[in-house]
């Protein structure tokens, strides 16, 4: 028990200094609770109110896809330069390191491989596990327009119940498939209903025409999904575009780890994010990295 004769008397109050009632700056995430509102920060860097997630969950339903054949070869040294890790729970638990302390989201959907109707899936991953993984986030298909499109919607309804009981936030990833629109108009219709539905934040793919449109419309942070492989100036690019319309960051996969040289490239993506670098310099940027590597 502490000496009651040894205790001092209380004295620094800084009367004269108001106590600080700080806003949480991120898009539509002010009047979260705290627990919500950390976990947050853990995916968007407070400083830029944007993120660089490193999505490697293409496996739940591709295999062992070009560039994720061996993760803990290809990924892993790839971490130190993403804000954000977006894997599923077999990967996390098998193959990244316990040491990695930044925000990880969890692929909480799945069912259907791609040789099945992929829109036909189901809650994968207990909100009990995923906190008990620590994670973040967790993540869910939506199929706007597709054959299980009010099944994908009660998944990710379902999940944001919980989430909300845990302080856990969803992302609302809104699926493509081959026989939707890929316009302005299908997003905003995508990324609305997801938002309007209880998503703390989206992911969607940029469109070239009227992206602006999407982000206005969207009351929470939209992140844009990498998509296909293209050419390294042309990610940059698309990244470039879409932050500057509204986007609060990336979600790259495939543009990343079917790279020539996948940490270069990461690193440019980071100086497009969160340093509003140029496609051209952030492209020199990688030149200047792969060579250095090599």
């Amino acid at each position: 028990m502490a000496d009651k004769d040894a205790v001092q008397e209380s004295k620094d109050y800084y009367v004269d200094i108001p106590m600080k009632s700080e806003p949480f700056a991120l898009r539509g995430s002010n009047s979260l609770e705290w627990g919500m509102k950390n976990r947050l920060s853990n995916i968007f860097n407070p400083k830029t109110n944007r993120t660089v997630m490193l999505a490697v969950d293409h496996g739940y339903f591709l295999g062992p896809t070009s560039g994720l054949e061996r993760i803990d070869i290809s990924i892993v040294p790839l971490l130190e330069y993403a804000d954000t890790l977006m894997c599923t729970r077999g990967i996390l638990r098998s193959t990244i390191p316990p040491t990695f302390n930044k925000g990880v989201v969890l692929r909480a959907s799945g069912g259907p491989s791609i040789l099945k109707e992929l829109s036909n899936e189901e809650i994968a991953v207990d909100m009990e596990d995923a906190i008990r993984l620590n994670v973040a986030a967790v993540a869910v298909q939506v199929f706007i327009g597709g054959e299980y499109e009010t099944k994908s919607i009660h998944n990710m309804t379902r999940l944001v119940d919980a989430g909300n009981r845990f302080g856990v936030p969803v992302l609302g990833v809104t699926a493509v498939g081959k026989d939707m629109a890929r316009d302005a108009k299908y997003m905003r219709l995508a990324t609305r209903i997801c938002a309007e539905l209880g998503a703390s934040y989206v992911k969607t793919y940029y469109v070239n025409e009227g992206f602006d449109t999407v982000t206005a419309a969207c009351p929470v942070p939209i992140v844009i999904a990498g998509g296909k492989k293209m050419s390294e100036l042309d990610a940059l690019t698309m990244a470039s575009n879409a932050v500057g319309q509204g986007a609060a960051g990336v979600d790259m996969g495939r543009n990343i780890f079917q790279s020539d040289a996948p940490e270069a490239m990461i690193q440019a993506v980071r100086s497009v994010v969160h340093a509003d670098m140029t496609p051209e310099r952030a492209h020199d940027l990688y030149q200047t990295l792969k060579n250095e590597k090599k």
